[in-house]
């Protein structure tokens, strides 16, 4: 089964042996700053940014509560960041950033807004490759970083 998938899926692994580590194809460090950011690490700073959103959006809606408020909050909340800056305030606490391949040094607003439509859906984060990077990434050039 590996052998006939890894024909047709990006990044899989033929036999059981590993190209190398994450990031390596991309010129990135195996380890430490600037090293591809785990599944792990993102997903809380995720969980992190909707929590933080919901609140945002809570203070603005109290009493009631804020219901599509929060996606609003919350695109904006990611989409403005990291087109700036690179990173969430969820990011920010798990020393995560978003950088774009080639060395460029700003998302831009473009990508940075693709990116959160797509992430939006979740599935597009989630389907990775060999590089740990998701759909989203791959759409829009760019890798999530440890930035510490």
């Amino acid at each position: 089964m590996t052998r006939w998938t890894g024909s047709w899926l990006t990044g899989s692994d033929e036999g059981g042996q590993r190209d190398g580590y994450p990031g390596e194809r991309l010129g990135l460090p195996e380890e430490g700053v600037g090293s591809v950011a785990g599944l792990g690490r993102r997903a809380v700073a995720f969980v992190f940014d909707l929590l933080l959103s919901a609140l945002v959006a809570g203070l603005f809606t109290a009493p009631v509560l804020p219901g599509n408020w929060s996606l609003l909050a919350w695109a904006v909340l990611t989409v403005v960041p990291t087109a700036a800056f690179g990173m969430t305030p969820g990011m920010v606490l798990f020393g995560l950033r978003v950088a774009r391949l080639g060395g460029a040094a700003f998302v831009g607003l473009p990508r940075a807004l693709l990116r959160t439509v797509l992430l939006f859906f979740v599935v597009p984060a989630v389907v990775t490759n060999s590089d740990k990077r998701g759909l989203h990434d791959r759409a829009v050039g760019t890798v999530v970083l440890l930035s510490r």
